[in-house]
């Protein structure tokens, strides 16, 4: 009889012009849920792609039932994805992943132990080394000091596109405004320590990626960030 580490797990991608990756990305999931999880589905977010990713993840879909696509006909930001993915899921645990291929979606297991062991309510990663450039992760640092000085949020990689949650967080803390910017990690952060939850951190793989190029550095997504964060700080 297999014992499963989870009994209802929903994973999904935020994903933006990655069609070079996310399917082997997705088989790369699915092989290990059908290992780890009793119950489980992968939630593809297309944020308004401009390749061809929606083409491949409606036929990922088409194949399995429990593959999903929630589409968005334009492209509306990181953090609308995340709250696509964070409202969508049904099951009581929800992990989320970039779907670029920079992690292993196999450490999902140091991800449970982690949450057994300490009973925490997030769980999320931090980089053991990361595979990007060293003006991102300046920037990276800059931005997590900016948060922590005016919210007195202090974890090591805020924005870890890895990372799993309990669906109780999502049902008790205020609804996730932010959408086009990047705040939308910090923004979760925040309301959940406010409202008592527990987050743990632990390291992950990260790897170099093979094909495209993020837009978290984009001009217009960092101002929205930072229009997110002080409209956030002027609530509190």
């Amino acid at each position: 009889m297999n014992t499963f580490l989870f009994e209802n797990l929903s994973v999904f991608l935020p994903t933006y012009n990655e069609g070079k990756n996310i399917e082997n990305v997705v088989l790369n999931i699915k092989e290990v849920l059908q290992k780890v999880a009793s119950n489980w589905e992968i939630l593809i977010i297309n944020d308004g792609s401009a390749d061809n990713t929606l083409t491949i993840a409606k036929r990922l879909a088409q194949g399995d039932n429990k593959i999903k696509v929630i589409n968005h006909g334009k492209n509306m930001g990181y953090g609308a994805s995340l709250k696509s993915g964070l409202y969508g899921a049904k099951y009581s645990w929800i992990a989320f992943i970039d779907s670029d291929g920079q992690f292993d979606f196999s450490e999902i297991v140091n991800f449970a132990d982690t949450q057994k062991n300490t009973n925490a309510d997030i769980i999320i990663g931090y980089y053991k080394s990361r595979k990007v450039s060293l003006s991102k992760i300046i920037t990276s640092k800059l931005w997590e000091y900016v948060v922590f000085f005016l919210f007195g949020l202090k974890v090591r990689d805020i924005d870890c596109g890895f990372k799993l949650i309990s669906k109780k967080v999502l049902d008790k803390i205020p609804k996730l405004e932010s959408e086009r910017g990047a705040f939308i990690s910090s923004e979760l952060l925040i309301k959940a320590t406010k409202a008592g939850f527990k987050i743990v951190e632990i390291p992950v793989s990260h790897f170099p990626r093979k094909f495209g190029k993020g837009t978290g550095r984009d001009l217009n997504v960092i101002i929205q960030s930072f229009k997110d964060l002080f409209k956030l700080y002027g609530k509190n």
